[in-house]
């Protein structure tokens, strides 16, 4: 499954007495002494994107580090593996141990010889396919990963960035690529007291150098070039060397977490407050001036006198709140999708307070997934009082379907998805173990606290209706084409999506492309926006189709508010084209399957967000007028 690393900023919460602290769980620091060992854990092989401006993203799979084709130095008694949480596994972490000695303040006198393998040529093959589809390794010291020092040329900053090359293939070796072996680990260090020290940056040169020998002591050394027809010997080497640093603990993360030109965010943050701001005066400009004008209207007619009252949206206040086709799937997907809003809110609180600790890997997957589960009571009352408002009968059948439909759905394709990582021998694909443990939680907990929700949705029962249902429907008259149902998503779809581009593009890299997101201020207020903006216009929309004398707004209130997804679909499609190069045919797969699962999510989301607001103002726009 692909990596995704978390990051967030770092809460300390003060207690009464001044000389203590606080600190959340996985996040407090760690002090050493002179001597203490030191344990560098060593975690899969990822794919990455290369700072060439024109570097693509050649794979989605990951590798273990102790894949045996891959032929790294083995701790004496094997690898053994570190606990992880749930987060951490479904994203791919696969944390071991390592043979690499370091001790705090212990400076190697040369150096250090790890090991000696004898590569075979298959296993040369895989190594040097790896190299130029620019995997990284990734290494974690109390509990910072391992980076490369570079430099922002926009503003000469300097910042670390995570992970660092398996190999190379760009110094002119033709068809052959040069294997790293030799590791410059530079480790930075804070004394916070006397005596007691703090890792603050763990920096690595990587280097290829066939003869074994500290390649920082030589001009131009030789690259090793691994022979796919013969067995090839490859010494791995390493030097640690202690730096001390002026920065404390608590913002060693500062460097990791660099924002290469937050210029981007504040434009697309107040661009989208411009869009939600126009929108909200139209929405009210419509229901203050011409809503009220109408109602006006209407209210001073003299009924006595023989004329026809009704026009307009007013026309079909007998056929507004007629059950529409398939009532119990749209009650099931408002359901999900209000699960879903409830699941991303609570999330982002959680991120904005800093409980998701970047030190804390794979904590952003997990309250994810927890909220999920713990809100399944939200999506079984959202579904059973707007299957009872909307005429269903078939309450039960509702309760069960709302429970079961889309986490079966959900769990089917990502199984599915994990056969193709499982045939391609990826670290990445989910423990049986792992998958009871979501198969438990979906089933044996958010399903029953849906019913829960479900017996007190239908015990509050439907939202009354202000006007009666007529028995005969009345014939509807042509659209005009802007109104028809795709065409309405589509055009409508384009606001929510303009006002999240750029964000969509630092999560889609987060995602797909092994880089950090922590930017959650910005997407919190982004996801607010976004919310803002659909709901405003699909109650354009669904005003726009009243008054066009078409009664049947429930789906279309739906269709419209998801028709973002459509565009976030185009823009996944964008996204493969420009920074993706996916060769092989688990990698496309993967990729189009988590894809589908991100516009799947994103149409509920949003859908349910533009039919609950559309369903309550036209409730309120139905109970302001006289009805006779």
């Amino acid at each position: 499954m692909f990596s995704c690393r978390v990051g967030g900023a770092l809460l300390g919460l003060l207690l009464a007495a001044p000389t203590y602290a606080f600190y959340l769980p996985g996040a407090a620091p760690r002090s050493y002494k002179e001597g203490d060992k030191v344990e560098l854990f060593v975690n899969a092989l990822t794919p990455f994107i290369s700072g060439a401006e024109d570097a693509k993203l050649k794979s989605l799979i990951n590798y273990d580090y102790y894949n045996p084709n891959l032929m790294f130095c083995q701790p004496e008694g094997g690898p053994v593996k570190q606990a992880e949480g749930l987060g951490s596994i479904l994203f791919g972490d696969r944390i071991f141990n390592s043979p690499y000695d370091i001790h705090m303040m212990k400076n190697s006198a040369g150096c250090q010889e790890l090991c000696t393998v004898e590569i075979p040529a298959e296993n040369a093959m895989f190594l040097n396919d790896r190299i130029r589809e620019d995997y990284a390794l990734n290494w974690l010291v109390d509990g910072l990963p391992a980076a490369e020092m570079k430099y922002d040329e926009r503003n000469l900053d300097v910042f670390f960035d995570i992970g660092f090359n398996l190999g190379k293939d760009d110094d002119g070796f033709e068809e052959e690529v040069a294997l790293n072996n030799h590791y410059e680990i530079v480790l930075k260090y804070h004394v916070p007291t006397p005596g007691t020290y703090r890792i603050v940056g763990v920096l690595v040169w990587p280097s290829s150098d066939e003869s074994g020998t500290c390649t920082i002591d030589k001009d131009k050394p030789s690259p090793i070039l691994l022979k796919e027809d013969k067995t090839n010997t490859v010494k791995y080497t390493y030097r640690v060397t202690w730096l001390e640093s002026d920065t404390p603990w608590a913002t060693r993360w500062d460097n990791y977490l660099h924002i290469f030109d937050p210029k981007i965010h504040w434009f697309s943050l107040i661009n989208a407050l411009v869009i939600v701001m126009f929108l909200c005066a139209m929405v009210t400009t419509i229901l203050l001036r011409v809503v009220k004008r109408d109602i006006s209207r209407y209210d001073a007619i003299d009924l006595s006198e023989d004329v026809q009252e009704d026009w307009g949206w007013k026309l079909v206040h007998g056929e507004v709140f007629r059950t529409p086709q398939n009532p119990m799937l749209l009650a099931i997907m408002s359901g999900n999708g209000a699960q879903l809003c409830a699941m991303i809110g609570v999330t982002l609180v959680f991120a904005l307070l800093g409980f998701l600790s970047p030190s804390n890997r794979g904590s952003l997957a997990t309250v994810m997934m927890v909220c999920w589960t713990f809100f399944g009571s939200v999506s079984g009352y959202v579904s059973s009082r707007v299957y009872a408002s909307l005429g269903g009968t078939q309450r039960r059948k509702n309760a069960f379907l709302t429970a079961t439909v889309l986490p079966t759905g959900i769990f089917a394709i990502v199984f599915l998805l994990n056969l193709f990582l499982i045939m391609a021998e990826s670290s990445g694909a989910v423990p049986f173990g792992t998958i009871l443990l979501i198969i438990l939680m979906w089933f044996g907990i958010s399903a029953p606290l849906s019913a829960v929700g479900a017996y007190f949705g239908s015990k509050h029962g439907a939202v009354s209706n202000p006007v009666r249902v007529n028995q005969i429907p009345r014939q509807i008259p042509p659209a005009p084409k802007y109104l028809k149902p795709w065409a309405a998503a589509i055009m409508s779809g384009i606001l929510p999506f303009g006002a999240a581009f750029v964000e969509i593009y630092f999560v889609m890299s987060s995602l797909f492309a092994s880089r950090a997101y922590y930017a959650f201020g910005f997407l919190a207020m982004t996801a607010l926006v976004v919310g803002l903006t659909t709901a405003t216009v699909t109650i354009l929309f669904t005003y726009f189709i009243l008054c066009a004398e078409e009664y049947r707004w429930q789906w279309r209130s739906f269709l419209i508010g998801g028709g973002s997804a459509f565009w976030l679909f185009l823009y996944g499609l964008y996204f493969w084209g420009s920074r993706l190069s996916l060769d092989s045919l688990s990698s496309v797969v993967l990729y189009l399957g988590y894809l589908f699962l991100l516009v799947l999510l994103d149409f509920l989301v949003t859908g349910t967000i533009g039919f609950l607001a559309s369903y309550w103002v036209v409730r309120k726009l139905y109970t302001a007028i006289r009805i006779d």
